[in-house]
């Protein structure tokens, strides 16, 4: 007899213990707490996407943790950023975004990479997400996937162009955001 699929409503119930909870096509999957490097990794893209997009009001930069849920599959996840551009702010709730941002990034760790690269690409494809970043900390790398009209891949390792939609709206110097911090 198979098991009951796990919902991100089912994630909502679990304990507030220092993991992050997802629901991805059924499945339950729970990651510890990041480390140093991939939170102050976190930190520095965060504050460079917040120049690039928040602070000229092109809408809000959100970092981990807060959820994100897929209604009409019952899916969820808790992403390392995410941007939600001003044109889609409806879709922000106070207990996390109901629907898909416009930008999704995850950084790897090595409890979380393969997924990151597989189901989760599939999932913010799938789910009508335009653009997902995913940071690589080991290679100083960022992959980019571009999903609808602009569908491709990018990998940067020097200078990261940030857009909002198919706009231009400036870059990211990947060396200050992966430099050692001490």
């Amino acid at each position: 007899m198979p098991l009951p699929s796990i919902t991100w409503q089912d994630v909502q119930q679990m304990p507030d213990d220092g993991n992050r909870y997802e629901a991805i096509e059924g499945d339950l999957y729970v990651t510890p707490a990041p480390t140093f490097r991939h939170q102050r990794v976190s930190w520095q893209l965060g504050k460079a996407l917040d120049r690039l997009l928040e602070e000229p009001g092109h809408g809000v930069v959100v970092q981990a943790p807060f959820g994100v849920e897929f209604p009409a599959t019952g899916e969820g996840v808790q992403p390392d950023l995410l941007f939600v551009s001003r044109a889609r702010r409806g879709i922000i709730a106070n207990a996390g975004v109901v629907g898909a941002p416009d930008l999704v990034i995850e950084i790897l760790s090595p409890s979380t990479a393969s997924r990151d690269r597989s189901i989760k690409l599939r999932l913010y494809e799938r789910q009508g997400v335009d653009e997902y970043w995913i940071v690589d900390p080991d290679e100083n790398a960022v992959h980019v996937w571009r999903f609808g009209d602009e569908a491709g891949h990018e990998r940067f390792t020097r200078t990261l162009p940030v857009r909002l939609g198919v706009e231009p709206v400036g870059s990211i110097d990947l060396e200050a955001v992966f430099a050692p911090d001490f």
